[in-house]
């Protein structure tokens, strides 16, 4: 690092920032530090440690939001369109809780696309569009993997003492899970659009 005196003349005084810096890297993923937060190593660290599967998960989720969400088409794009926007901004929501809470643990989080795209579980769709049942069809198998992740890891973490991270995992990612994988299984049904099932089959019958 140049002295201050040389850097302060090719940058104007004390207002140049340092720049092009380099550090080491302080704390490795995948290790904790201690925290009076009454929960032992052991715990915290695995709770870290799922947290993790289900932020990198979860990071993924919100992506095929937003990209199905810009691909949306179709008789009910503006319908479909405006929903997967509003389920992004609560999985994104659901990003900052879960990394929070793995910080708040003495962890680090997943962060990096790089990283995410290394641990989660969650199949990489094809880079194009899909046809639109297709595309929240692969919304609602992403879901199923969070929560599955979700009901295990709150689970077991409640049994090593971990109330906190079973809490965020019941109450926030499970429970915000269900209710966005019902919105997006009623529209998959396969329901007519102005008669019922009954009327249908009497002008059927009333055309032979």
């Amino acid at each position: 690092m140049p002295p201050k005196k040389t850097q302060a003349k090719k940058g104007g005084g004390q207002s140049q920032p340092w720049l092009h810096q380099q550090g080491r890297e302080i704390q490795h993923f995948g290790s904790i530090r201690q925290f009076p937060v009454a929960l032992p190593a052991e715990a915290r660290m695995y709770s870290c440690e799922r947290l993790n599967q289900v932020l990198a998960d979860t990071q993924i989720l919100y992506s095929l939001y937003k990209k199905h969400h810009w691909l949306m088409r179709g008789p009910t794009f503006y319908q479909l369109h405006l929903l997967l926007d509003k389920h992004a901004g609560e999985q994104l929501e659901l990003i900052d809780s879960i990394a929070e809470r793995v910080q708040t643990l003495g962890g680090i989080a997943v962060g990096d696309p790089r990283h995410v795209a290394e641990i989660t579980q969650v199949p990489r769709p094809p880079d194009g569009a899909e046809e639109v049942p297709a595309m929240l069809s692969r919304l609602l198998e992403a879901h199923e993997m969070v929560l599955s992740e979700s009901h295990d890891a709150a689970a077991r973490v409640q049994e090593m003492g971990d109330d906190g991270t079973n809490d965020l995992l019941v109450s926030e990612v499970i429970r915000t899970g269900e209710l966005e994988a019902w919105f997006l299984a009623e529209h998959l049904v396969d329901t007519p659009l102005v008669r019922t099932g009954e009327e249908a089959r009497a002008a059927a019958n009333g055309r032979r």
